[in-house]
């Protein structure tokens, strides 16, 4: 009996001096948050801040068709040398057109006897030897056999097939005596002493384009960079790409820049001189946003932001705190809303 009296005696005190450890170490703590935490600050001002994006490019040349016949024929004779230049109205290509000159010849013979009857029976009318409808019927026989002459005209000027434009020629596909409908191609013509650069911007930037815009690009295999300004844009932006394609007008006229040529396109859509900039490390992430803790007055304030482009250091802020606003950028995960806090230096 007098042992199960000591221990619980024993008990009791032992419990007594837990409960004072207790108190004792909950008291200190209580004065640790009590005096204001020792923090850096830093004063949001503005800054630079750019996205730059690279995107892929073709070149084209300013014109390009293939050349194919209006008529089927023999090929006579051709001028095509591959690779060569031509100018505008150049003969490339002649069919044969013996049948249709044959037919003119027969025609121009008609026209002189129809033409001498109608004179006759222009002098005939005056003195009322014939009505003035058989006066008509010989100046109409003259009106269709020159209809059916300039009918002829042009179907001979089908079998002579020239250059549409100023350009270099491409592969001959074709020889003399190789018979050619309109669906044969017979060569190629593309106008490269003026380039054309065709890209696509990715939906989020299509208004930052702008017609005039001027554009850097260079060429694979080649760092030197070249000047494009955007003269075009497609009505509207494609569904399987979701992007805008852009076709701009090459400044350089270089020997370098060849028509299908891959490019790098450089772009920077998001460049803004004014930009609100707070160092990468004073963000805290939350699970719906992002906030910012503000020193106003010895007092920290938790604030929500919203945020925009991100480098290396710095991150853009769209909303929630204006220039010369002080943030707090260390002990972050120790303070709390409303905690007081000292500046140890602001930066």
């Amino acid at each position: 009996m007098r042992i199960i009296t000591l221990v619980a005696a024993a008990i009791f005190v032992l419990a007594i001096s837990c409960k004072d450890e207790k108190k004792q170490s909950a008291a200190a703590q209580g004065g640790r948050q009590q005096g204001p935490m020792t923090v850096v600050g830093y004063i949001v001002k503005t800054g630079s801040v750019s996205e730059p994006v690279q995107l892929p490019g073709t070149l084209l040349p300013m014109e390009e068709t293939q050349i194919q016949a209006e008529v089927s024929g023999r090929v006579v004779s051709h001028s095509i040398n591959e690779g060569a230049f031509v100018n505008k109205g150049a003969l490339l290509v002649k069919l044969f057109d013996g049948d249709l000159q044959a037919q003119l010849k027969k025609l121009q013979v008609q026209l002189q006897i129809a033409e001498k009857t109608e004179e006759r029976n222009k002098e005939l009318l005056k003195i009322s030897g014939i009505s003035q409808q058989d006066y008509d019927l010989s100046f109409l026989q003259v009106s269709n056999i020159n209809a059916d002459i300039e009918l002829l005209r042009t179907n001979i000027v089908k079998t002579e097939i020239r250059a549409p434009f100023n350009g270099r020629i491409g592969f001959r596909n074709i020889s003399n005596g190789a018979y050619i409908t309109p669906a044969t191609i017979i060569t190629s013509l593309r106008q490269v002493s003026q380039m054309k650069l065709q890209f696509s911007v990715p939906e989020k930037y299509t208004s930052k384009i702008r017609i005039g815009q001027s554009i850097s690009f260079s060429t694979e295999g080649s760092n030197r960079k070249f000047i494009a300004k955007v003269y075009a844009t497609e009505s509207t932006v494609s569904e399987t790409t979701r992007g805008l394609n852009v076709r701009c007008m090459v400044q350089q006229n270089d020997a370098s820049l060849v028509p299908g040529s891959f490019a790098k396109v450089d772009m920077d859509f998001a460049r803004n001189d004014n930009a609100i900039l707070v160092p990468a490390q004073a963000i805290l992430p939350q699970a719906r946003g992002k906030k910012l803790i503000v020193y106003r007055d010895g007092i920290a304030k938790f604030v929500d932001v919203q945020t925009g482009i991100r480098d290396s250091a710095n991150v853009e802020i769209t909303g929630g705190v204006v220039p010369g606003d002080t943030i707090i950028t260390t002990g972050l995960l120790g303070l709390k809303p409303e905690a007081k806090v000292k500046l140890s230096k602001v930066q």
